[in-house]
């Protein structure tokens, strides 16, 4: 082999060691693993049980939880808005008591008048 032939050589060598992240140490280059990229997902969130409370009360724990992304929904199927919340009680929730969830789940909170009852 000639000399130009082994330093072809030698610079694929080096080249295709390059692609693949093991390139051959030299002065300054360091030959520790690296660390594994790793992303981070937001801390899950234990859903507050509200079974029973006024329904303002509940949105204010599940606030206090870190949950936000509350929907309402009139638990006598009749489609009315819960305008004033402290005329409502909580008969449903879900996801239910105790279930562990992304800080931007929905939360279903299902909730009649007090006079319904």
């Amino acid at each position: 082999m000639t000399r130009s032939t082994l330093v072809a050589a030698a610079l694929v060598l080096g080249a295709a060691l390059t692609a693949c992240g093991s390139a051959p140490a030299g002065p300054g280059v360091s030959t520790a693993p690296r660390a594994a990229t790793t992303t981070t997902s937001a801390a899950m969130i234990k859903v507050p049980d509200v079974s029973g409370m006024n329904h303002q009360d509940a949105q204010n724990a599940m606030q206090r939880a870190g949950l936000y992304n509350l929907r309402e929904v009139d638990g006598t199927g009749q489609g009315r808005a819960l305008v004033m919340d402290r005329n409502w009680v909580q008969t449903a929730q879900d996801p239910a008591p105790g279930t562990e969830v992304q800080p931007d789940a929905v939360i279903t909170l299902t909730a009649i008048k007090y006079t319904d009852r």
